[in-house]
């Protein structure tokens, strides 16, 4: 049966962000002390999972609500010139066609995503933004309640190692991208439901 709700993450899986991120990262690292990020470092890091990440950048637990929120303002600030990836409004437009209720759980902010998803928006329902960097299982159960859709007719989609920990902790089925911040193998690794290479697979599900 295909699912009757489909939640995606937004960064690194409808949005092509980690461009922006990349940059980013080291501006706001250099206000609050952290070593920067080497290029020679991106691929490296992007095999690893979220606390594994924090851990090689030395990142202590108590930076990390200023180090988001800082990054949140600047991603607000830039959300206009952010794409989607290619392939991705047909894909929403087509799920939607499709009968399939879409949603977004995401640690960025609701304003930020829908000015982004720009004339896309008009075919998700809720945005559950802001989510903290380990807080997405609550955003999911948040999405979930406003559907009234339980979790076995559900899928999440996203592109973290975190995306995935969240779907587990909530019981949704996975699906991992392969396009987004972390490398394939680290998604495979988490034992993801499906594993979509291109937006245009996804359509799939149905």
């Amino acid at each position: 049966m295909p699912p009757r709700l489909v939640i995606f993450d937004f960064d690194g899986t409808l949005a092509d962000s980690f461009p922006w991120f990349r940059g980013a990262l080291n501006e706001v690292g250099r206000r609050h002390g952290l070593r920067p990020v080497a290029p020679t470092e991106v691929e490296a890091l992007r095999r690893l999972g979220t606390r594994e990440i924090l851990r090689a950048l030395e990142v202590s637990p108590w930076r990390l609500p200023a180090l988001t929120r800082d990054l949140r303002a600047l991603k607000a600030a830039a959300a206009g010139s952010i794409p989607l990836f290619p392939g991705v409004p047909a894909m929403l437009r087509g799920l939607s066609e499709a009968g399939v209720a879409l949603a977004i759980a995401s640690s960025d902010g609701e304003a930020s995503i829908r000015q982004t998803l720009g004339a896309e928006a008009a075919v998700v329902g809720q945005v559950a933004g802001g989510a903290s960097l380990f807080g997405k299982a609550a955003k999911l159960r948040q999405v979930l309640r406003a559907a009234g859709v339980p979790a076995a007719e559900a899928v999440y989609i996203g592109d973290e190692t975190r995306d995935a920990e969240a779907a587990v902790q909530v019981g949704l089925a996975f699906g991992a991208v392969t396009w987004g911040y972390a490398a394939a193998e680290a998604l495979r690794a988490r034992g993801p439901r499906w594993v979509f290479d291109a937006p245009g697979d996804i359509l799939g599900l149905q």
